[in-house]
């Protein structure tokens, strides 16, 4: 049976492709020929859709296979359509991959970077270029008279990184800090902050450079008042049951993409610049060991605060966990972990 509310936000004809695809019986990949493609919107899905369309076409000319596109800007739902078996394989940011790993049969297997060479991006407050707010201890005063914007619940930069770095060790709760907090994707938040409808807002720096270098006028209105860690780059996941034969034709189109030289690559490359990607790099699970990091150092903080012993306790050996984890990934690679 079809679940109505993954189609909210969809156009026509997206809706149309995925009621088509889902309907009866799921059947296997290999006999359908075809794979659904879920793509986090964290601007609108009509502007999403422009940038990914080329890179879909090309998907499907080299892998042979029909690429369904499933654009949605809610972070939630596309881990449920992973779960649900209405999509195969997504692009996701790092905190809602994590959960289609953990909830929906997934597993990381290439991860985007930057066309710059830099390994990462942060995530960031920002506030109208006129604010007279210069700094974020202005802006911590928790007198409830500002409006304030926060991303999805299970965005990265746009909720966790700014908890974990920022909001829980002053021991600020949002919601009793600020007059009002509206949830958006990041361009909504950079327009709202532009336009003065928000006092200040989280957004990161990937989103305010590619508004820049596509001649978009909202990120020179603005201006950066804090800056988290770097964060790593953004995983693709696919669903572990995925039929080998389409895993390995989709691994070998992304770590292709846009790779080597010539009218072909600079083609390609072009199309990736749209979304501020170089290209994908091949990954695993452990990819996703700092935001769990960030997510423990965050149930911690949490449950320190709310002074049970055990929750404490619990959560200390998370985090513990997640740490241990990260230093054998190290000693083994040689790279430190971020």
């Amino acid at each position: 049976m079809i679940n109505r509310r993954l189609f909210a936000g969809l156009g026509a004809s997206l809706a149309a492709s995925l009621v088509l695809a889902g309907c009866g019986e799921s059947k296997p990949v290999e006999t359908r020929k075809e794979v659904i493609f879920s793509i986090l919107s964290t601007e609108s899905a009509q502007n999403m859709q422009g940038y990914w369309t080329p890179i879909l076409a090309d998907m499907e000319k080299n892998t042979g296979l029909k690429i369904r596109p499933y654009f949605l800007n809610n972070y939630s739902l596309l881990v449920e359509a992973m779960g649900a078996g209405k999509t195969d394989l997504g692009w996701f940011s790092n905190q809602s991959g994590l959960e289609a790993v953990r909830r929906s049969n997934g597993e990381v297997f290439a991860r985007t970077f930057d066309p710059s060479g830099t390994d990462g991006y942060q995530s960031v407050i920002i506030v109208p270029k006129t604010s007279p707010i210069t700094g974020i201890d202005q802006l911590l005063t928790c007198d409830r008279s500002l409006n304030f914007g926060i991303g999805d619940a299970k965005s990265t930069s746009g909720t966790l990184a700014p908890k974990t770095y920022l909001f829980s060790p002053r021991g600020i709760d949002p919601e009793t800090c600020f007059k009002t907090v509206r949830s958006a994707n990041h361009q909504t938040n950079l327009f709202a902050v532009a336009n003065g409808t928000l006092d200040a807002a989280t957004n990161n720096s990937t989103s305010l450079a590619l508004n820049a270098a596509r001649g978009q006028a909202q990120a020179g209105q603005v201006r950066v008042i804090w800056t988290s860690p770097t964060i790593p780059e953004d995983p693709l996941v696919w669903r572990k049951d995925l039929d080998p034969v389409v895993k390995e034709k989709l691994r070998q189109f992304f770590l292709t993409y846009g790779q080597g030289e010539g009218p072909e690559a600079d083609r390609q490359k072009a199309n990736l610049k749209q979304l501020s990607m170089g290209g994908f790099k091949p990954a695993d699970n452990t990819h996703l060991l700092p935001v769990r990091r960030m997510e423990a150092t965050e149930l911690l903080s949490e449950a320190t605060k709310g002074g049970d012993k055990a929750k404490i306790a619990e959560a200390q050996a998370r985090l513990d966990q997640v740490i241990t984890e990260q230093a054998a990934l190290e000693a083994k690679s040689g790279v430190p972990a971020n």
